[in-house]
This record gives structure tokens, C-alpha cells and sequence, in this order.
């Protein structure tokens, strides 16, 4: 895990020490969604309603669990894909892979960012301000 540089207060984009840390240990955690999105599998489409009836147990649904848990995930996941197409628009990709897996400019740069140091770090601290304001 590499080392951050909390904004300062002088900072346009300034976040408390600790939001600021809360933001960007919440973006980190986005290669897991991603990967228990893709590995668990989607029973909210087995799930059939009925209006007329309404069956509870004591004993817990392990379907509507994972529903719930997935639902859970999707909402978080989306939060911080919508927060980087609004910070960076067409960079969005390259910003939600450099604060999810933690690399810097010079890692995406090796593969292939096409913009430079100051932008990009530029969209990152945007990117961290908007989403601590939503999370």
C-alpha cells in the first residue's frame, strides 16, 4: 500500500485527515466488489412476488441474504464509478484503477494513461472530495 498525502487545508479539494483516509480505504476495497459480483450468483431474478401473500420465518433466507449483500455491493460499486465519470469523464477508467488498487501515476502511466502527472493527480483529490461528500 503506498503512502498519501492528505490535502491541506490551503487544498481547494481539502478533506479532514481522517475522512480522507475513511475515502480512500472504502475506494480500495473496489477489486473485491468487483470480484464477488463475478463470482456470486445473482438469485434476485429467482425471487418470485406475490401480492396477495406474505411468508415470513424466524429461520433466515439465505437467498434474499445474498440478494441483500449484492444489492449492498452494486450501490457501493456504483457510487464510485458515478463519482469518477463525473470527476474525470473519459478517464474514468485509469482514476477507478489507480484509487482502487492503489497505484500511482507512474504505474498507470507504464500502462498507458493518456494524460499527464498533474491532471490526473489533480481528478484523483477531486475525486476523493466528492465521494468523502457522498459516503
Amino acid at each position: 500500500m503506498s503512502q498519501f498525502r492528505t490535502p491541506t487545508k490551503k487544498s481547494k479539494y481539502y478533506v479532514p485527515g481522517e475522512v480522507f483516509l475513511t475515502t480512500v480505504h472504502f475506494c480500495r476495497q473496489y477489486p473485491l466488489w468487483v470480484s464477488e459480483l463475478a463470482a456470486a450468483p445473482d438469485t434476485s431474478t429467482g425471487i418470485s412476488y406475490d401480492r396477495d401473500r406474505v411468508q415470513t420465518s424466524n429461520q433466515g433466507d439465505a437467498t434474499a441474504d445474498l440478494a441483500m449483500r449484492r444489492q449492498m455491493i452494486t450501490r457501493k460499486k456504483e457510487l464510485v464509478d458515478d463519482t469518477a465519470r463525473e470527476v474525470a469523464g473519459p478517464l474514468d477508467r485509469w482514476l477507478i484503477m489507480g484509487v482502487g488498487n492503489g497505484l500511482t501515476y507512474f504505474q498507470l502511466h507504464d500502462r498507458g494513461i493518456p494524460c499527464g502527472k498533474d491532471l490526473y493527480y489533480d481528478l484523483r483529490q477531486k475525486f476523493y472530495y466528492e465521494l468523502s461528500k457522498k459516503i
